[in-house]
């Protein structure tokens, strides 16, 4: 079977600028949903989505809950939008000059020129840059072809993860976008409480992880693995669970944090005759590794088949 999609080469050496400077972009938006959003278990009330126009936060509720407002960066005309219900419309260009200084000032300007007030910690999270976004000026890579690569991969790659996720019977979250590591992820859950972590572990991990879990995700490469890459881990991590066999040949597992994790590289779909079967096929294997690892109740989490209506 040929390949059905063309997929685009997403190196990450020579994007590392492009990709942080959209990782912070990302950040900004993401931590003005983090702020004025209702929370909700796992921290899925603060990520991000990737959908037809670009990246978005999702609706984000204002003026008392009588309102809403989006962010998003919208990847066809290269412009940061901002909608409401009440029909306001504002946007601003995308483009190679502007810095991410000036994107946190331009933002700030439209959010009250539409009277919603909202306030931040205005630093990066997790990205070893120690000053505030409105200081950022040695970020100013925004760059169309790139962007739209990574959206259009990540829009498909969201698309597999979804018919993936609808296998599963038990509570899993949506296909999203975390801001903070950038990585596009389904998580499955069986419901049990996983051991506590210790007490000076990061808030969010102990919110993250409350419960057993087998996470997927997408990221388009860091220092660690500098390329992009599928992965798959367990939580808790089983023992002996490095040892189960996965799909496709080229899948593998590595040690991340002192922990067994599966990893496919991104090159390996783009040689790849079908990338839709061998993703599908790297997501169940290790699904099925860590659920028989883990001891969890495979045929109760089953989806049944539907009545033909």
């Amino acid at each position: 079977m040929k390949n059905q999609i063309q997929l685009p080469s997403l190196p990450y050496k020579e994007n590392v600028q492009k990709k942080m400077t959209l990782h912070l972009f990302l950040q900004i938006i993401g931590k003005i949903r983090l702020k004025m959003t209702p929370r909700k278990n796992h921290w899925w009330y603060i990520t991000e989505y990737v959908e037809t126009r670009g990246f978005t936060t999702g609706p984000i509720p204002y003026n008392s809950g009588a309102d809403q407002f989006d962010i998003a960066i919208n990847v066809q005309d290269h412009q940061l939008e901002v909608k409401t219900s009440q029909g306001d419309f504002e946007h601003f260009p995308l483009n190679d000059k502007l810095t991410v200084a000036d994107f946190y000032k331009n933002l700030k300007e439209i959010l009250n020129k539409l009277n919603i007030a909202v306030s931040i910690v205005d630093k990066p999270f997790d990205l070893n840059i120690d000053k505030p976004f409105s200081k950022i000026t040695e970020y100013h890579h925004y760059d169309k072809k790139y962007t739209k690569d990574l959206w259009r991969s990540m829009l498909w790659i969201g698309n597999v993860f979804k018919e993936f996720s609808g296998r599963f019977y038990g509570k899993s979250c949506p296909v999203q976008l975390y801001w903070h590591s950038f990585d596009l992820v389904v998580t499955r859950f069986n419901g049990n409480e996983a051991p506590p972590m210790p007490a000076e572990a990061r808030l969010s991990d102990k919110d993250a992880y409350s419960h057993e879990c087998i996470s997927f995700g997408f990221w388009a490469g860091d220092e660690n693995v500098p390329e992009p890459a599928f992965y798959s881990y367990t939580y808790p991590s089983p023992e002996g669970i490095d040892k189960e066999e996965i799909s496709p040949k080229s899948a593998e597992w590595i040690e991340s944090n002192g922990s067994p994790m599966a990893l496919l590289k991104y090159e390996a779909l783009l040689k790849s005759e079908n990338p839709r079967k061998d993703l599908l096929d790297f997501l169940e294997s290790t699904y099925q590794a860590g659920a028989k690892k883990a001891n969890w109740d495979i045929e109760k989490f089953r989806v049944p088949e539907l009545e033909k209506l």
